[in-house]
């Protein structure tokens, strides 16, 4: 089934809609969606890159609003079915230093991941449980998915096809680095300057 998913995911890259499916797996993916949208964007901004740009903004667009579907199914659903859960498990001074620290540390767990390719499904759903600040969950949200489909979208700008072979086999490289010097920049602005 996944598979399926991805190769329907790759053939819409090609279609005359493109950029609006690409906004719809990008929102879809933030919530539920198996595949992530770079599936589509890395070959949309090969064959098109003055529009890399563009697309790297569909896709940041699409997936803060999904996000926002995400938030708002573990805030909701943690209210009924997760609190019945907790209750019933016992659990309920775990799930409240759970909720405690991700108030303390949930941005950054924010940052992190929206930048990885693990699913950021997780994030939202995660952020909403913990009852996040919503506001900063969403401008997060913007920053750390932005930074992703940016930076992917400048490498095919600047680099074109031979880039993409490298994204595609190391995506986890490619924004785990860029997460280390965003998160370098930070201990640098706030220790040394």
């Amino acid at each position: 089934m996944i598979r399926r998913a991805y190769d329907w995911t790759l053939r819409m890259a090609a279609h005359p809609k493109a950029p609006h499916v690409l906004f719809w797996v990008a929102f879809a993916e933030s919530s539920a969606f198996p595949i992530p949208p770079d599936v589509m964007l890395v070959p949309m901004a090969v064959t098109n890159p003055p529009r890399s740009w563009t697309y790297a903004a569909i896709c940041t667009g699409g997936s803060v609003l999904g996000g926002a579907v995400g938030y708002a199914i573990g805030y909701f659903l943690y209210e009924t079915v997760g609190q019945w859960l907790i209750n019933l498990y016992g659990l309920a001074a775990e799930a409240k230093a759970f909720r405690a620290a991700y108030n303390d540390w949930g941005l950054w767990f924010i940052l992190v991941k929206g930048l990885t390719p693990i699913p950021y499904k997780l994030v939202t759903i995660a952020s909403g449980a913990a009852a996040f600040d919503f506001w900063t969950f969403l401008a997060a949200s913007v920053v750390t998915r932005g930074a992703r489909f940016f930076l992917v979208a400048a490498l095919l700008r600047w680099f074109g096809e031979p880039i993409r072979g490298f994204i595609e086999r190391r995506l986890t490289l490619v924004t785990t680095a860029f997460l280390v010097c965003l998160i370098g920049g930070f201990v640098v602005v706030r220790y040394l300057i």
